[in-house]
């Protein structure tokens, strides 16, 4: 299975970007999908998490800012990033915990995010 992130870029506090996260495997293989992040310096850490039938899991520190949804039609899924924050300076990578024959956990390839004015 390949995921591969899409979206980064270079934005001023404030503003937005939309991170994009294809799957080579159906979503619906999936028990986890998700989005984490890793700064500079820092280790990596979650940002959303959304378990198949189970509720969305954001960081406390972008509540309210970030929302993850996801297309089955597409096997994608996406991070709306809302009032960005340079400590949202990172590279962020997409996550997903397929079942079945796929089963495993996978990464994407990164997508870094710079917020500075």
């Amino acid at each position: 299975v390949q995921l591969q992130a899409s979206g980064g870029g270079s934005v001023q506090p404030g503003g937005s970007l939309r991170l994009s996260c294809e799957t080579s495997g159906s979503i619906f293989s999936t028990k986890r999908m998700g989005w984490f992040r890793q700064a500079p310096g820092k280790q990596r850490e979650m940002v959303a998490l959304m378990p198949t039938g189970s509720s969305v899991n954001y960081a406390d520190s972008v509540k309210g800012r970030f929302t993850i949804s996801r297309d089955g039609l597409k096997n994608t899924i996406y991070l709306q990033m809302n009032n960005l924050k340079p400590e949202d300076t990172a590279v962020y990578y997409c996550n997903a915990v397929f079942v079945g024959a796929f089963r495993g956990e996978y990464w994407g390839q990164g997508t870094l995010v710079t917020v500075s004015s």
